[in-house]
């Protein structure tokens, strides 16, 4: 639901800027004299803490009702027509993406055993090959899953796990073909081809045992979409056996491997504690034991190496620290100190290879990795080449190497994968992202500014633009933010953004709190009882822009997806005035009516992001910035809002609800767009084409000096 939008997606609302920016209140009657629908009323009332709810729409929560899709249908069909003048510019502009893109590609290969394993995509097919080569990238392919093959006979395709056993003999892999995010487990021979006859739905993590045939796995409630069981299966067996069931519905269930396979890990999460299990991987009819009971507020996490459990903990270190404890008895008072706690660094992960730790580290609103020589216990940092880039570990399957596989990127700088040998500190460059059509980053400019909020407090904002735009508020802007879960943004890098930057549109991206971007104090102070600081910030980074003349309010677009959906909503109620055009990517704006409704996907287990307005202090703090709840009678900007039918994150009458009701209400003649993707989930439509010629669709307003 309120999920973090996927990369992917939010790289192909970055055009939609050109959508809107240019939109004047007259743009309805100069593109199309068709009237936009108007959904019919049907009060819906609840009563809730002396308060009462009405609500209008209630009514398009059910997709199984003709009339709702009709609605859907009618809305699609208002938008094409809006956006029919600019057709030309449509296929202009997914030809000049698409111009930029290498589209017969190879990954950079990851050894796994004595095998190479890689994706490759081909000219003209949506979806990619996974493949695998013996001994060497010489040998010859073995296609594991061919992706465009599967695909045949449905509009969507998304792979989630892909996990090959030890022995190189069996790949267990998953499938969602809806976009509801709902998986089915798969096991192929790769010494046959032949993939088996049983089917596990609604699997999350699969993990495989070191005797390679048992699978363990996670699957999630029918209903709630909350991850709550973690089974054992054998390979070619009807049997599944249930090691564990979460029965807090504050929490849900994942499962991984150590990187030196030897341990198996079960992990029962909520947003603000955790609690994991363990189970030695080459005695997998074992029993799962508890590392340490959960505790209120305590979050951590657990790595395996040389015979000892490594303990990231938040236990008297807001950061983060990390302590060792013996397997047989990790409790508290068996631990000892390995990383120190830094109020001014958040240890994010360890990572164990043979004879090192690599920690990924954020300090001052960037990453970092430190490299520490588990002999000597001597440490560095990995060093970057620019002042605002973003670095992240690689793929990093193999245990015994000295070599660690990271990628490093900024927005003007393409994703670039190395290998970095952490005894001679020397990096070796294995694949640069090419950029056809002859792009030259000395041609754009990057760069992070600071914005102060209203209490004092400073925000940083990723810049990006292409030399030689005036800086004087002449130039038109997308501003981006997310500000929740305590996820954190970096300034990647875009092809498709060039498409912005090239007609001198200035790409923002503000790091607000909520998010985890400056540590856990920056989450803390963006959730529950103090969320209406994300919402703050994020308008006092625009009016900052605004002030300092990177742009103006006649030429900002806001651009935010799921629970930055929230904020697009949150922000346009409390100051309508400051942009010219929003873009919401499966909004979740409903928060009230969601927050209120236990049987719906993630409810529950979001009510320690949010509150849980069933109790009145959280309901009283909620309801003052549920946009759904707080759209009123007054001016508001151009408006594009972007749902999926099949969305089990977001649900598809929250963006829609939002819409109905705006129309009924603002008064202003700004145009106001609702489309479906009537055959996809929360992140979209799944071919690589198909995801550009949607970006380029949502694109066909654009006008005026960028067309």
């Amino acid at each position: 639901m309120k999920k973090q939008t996927q990369a992917r997606s939010r790289v192909l609302l970055l055009q939609i800027a050109l959508v809107l920016t240019l939109l004047a209140p007259v743009a309805r009657a100069r593109y199309t004299d068709r009237q936009p629908p108007v959904a019919k009323k049907a009060q819906h009332v609840t009563q809730i803490h002396g308060y009462t709810l009405k609500d209008d729409y209630f009514w398009l929560r059910d997709k199984k009702n003709p009339e709702v899709i009709k609605y859907l249908e009618d809305e699609n069909a208002y938008t094409d027509e809006v956006m029919k003048p600019t057709k030309e510019l449509q296929e202009s502009l997914y030809k000049e993406m698409l111009g930029h893109i290498k589209q017969t590609d190879l990954s950079v290969p990851a050894r796994i055993g004595a095998y190479y394993y890689y994706s490759r995509t081909e000219e003209g097919k949506q979806y990619p090959y996974q493949c695998r080569k013996k001994g060497g990238m010489d040998g010859k392919e073995e296609i594991l899953l061919d992706l465009n093959k599967m695909a045949e006979g449905n509009t969507f395709l998304s792979l989630g796990a892909f996990d090959v056993s030890d022995d190189s003999n069996w790949l267990a892999y998953s499938t969602d073909t809806t976009g509801y995010r709902q998986y089915t487990l798969h096991v192929k021979n790769l010494l046959t081809g032949e993939v088996l006859g049983e089917k596990i739905e609604r699997t999350g993590a699969i993990v495989w045992a070191n005797d390679n045939k048992t699978i363990f796995y996670t699957t999630e409630d029918a209903v709630s979409k909350r991850s709550d069981k973690f089974w054992r299966h054998v390979v070619g067996s009807d049997k599944n056996d249930l090691l564990y069931e979460e029965k807090d519905e504050l929490f849900d269930v994942g499962a991984g491997r150590s990187l030196d396979r030897k341990m198996i890990f079960l992990a029962s999460e909520a947003k603000t504690s955790r609690e994991y299990r363990y189970l030695r991987a080459d005695n997998p009819t074992g029993e799962l034991k508890v590392v340490l009971p959960r505790e209120n507020g305590h979050e951590y996490g657990v790595e395996y190496y040389n015979g000892l459990f490594y303990i990231l903990t938040n236990k008297n270190a807001k950061n983060s620290r990390v302590v060792t404890a013996p397997v047989d008895d990790p409790s508290e008072k068996k631990w000892k100190p390995f990383i120190a706690h830094n109020p001014n660094i958040k240890i994010d992960r360890l990572t164990f290879f043979a004879n090192h730790a690599v920690v990924s580290e954020k300090e001052g609103g960037l990453n970092y990795l430190r490299v520490i020589d588990m002999r000597n216990k001597q440490s560095h940092r990995i060093a970057t080449d620019e002042p605002d880039y973003a670095l992240f570990l690689s793929q990093n399957p193999e245990f015994n190497t000295d070599t660690v596989r990271f990628s490093y990127q900024s927005m003007v700088t393409s994703n670039s994968v190395y290998d970095y040998n952490m005894n001679t500190h020397k990096r070796t460059l294995l694949k640069q992202q090419e950029v056809l059509g002859g792009y030259d980053a000395k041609n754009y400019e990057a760069r992070r500014i600071w914005s102060v909020s209203r209490d004092g407090v400073k925000v940083p904002i990723s810049l990006v633009y292409k030399k030689g735009v005036k800086l004087d508020g002449s130039a038109p802007m997308l501003l981006y933010a997310y500000g929740s879960y305590g996820a954190s943004m970096a300034p990647t890098f875009s092809i498709t953004r060039l498409s912005l930057l090239d007609r001198g549109v200035i790409y923002a991206l503000a790091y607000i709190r909520g998010g985890g971007e400056l540590g856990e104090e920056w989450r803390e102070q963006g959730r529950m009882m103090k969320k209406m600081n994300t919402f703050n910030d994020f308008i006092d980074c625009a009016d900052y822009l605004v002030k300092n003349k990177y742009t103006s309010s006649d030429h900002l677009v806001i651009n935010g997806g799921s629970a930055g959906g929230l904020l697009m909503g949150a922000v346009v109620n409390m100051r309508p005035d400051l942009f010219k055009a929003v873009i919401a990517q499966v909004p979740f704006v409903d928060v009230m009516n969601t927050m209120l409704d236990a049987s719906l996907p993630l409810t529950t287990s979001e009510y320690i992001e949010w509150g849980n307005p069933n109790e009145k202090p959280a309901f009283d703090y909620m309801i003052k910035y549920s946009p759904y709840d707080n759209v009123k009678p007054q001016k508001y900007p151009a408006m594009l809002v972007h749902v999926s039918l099949n969305d089990s994150q977001v649900p598809y009458w929250e963006g829609t609800k939002f819409v109905a009701k705006l129309r009924a209400t603002k008064t202003d003649k700004n145009t106001l767009l609702l489309r479906t993707n009537m055959g996809a989930g929360h992140g979209g439509a799944s071919g690589r084409y198909d995801a550009l010629r949607e970006t380029a669709s949502h694109m066909r307003l654009c006008s005026g000096r960028w067309a």
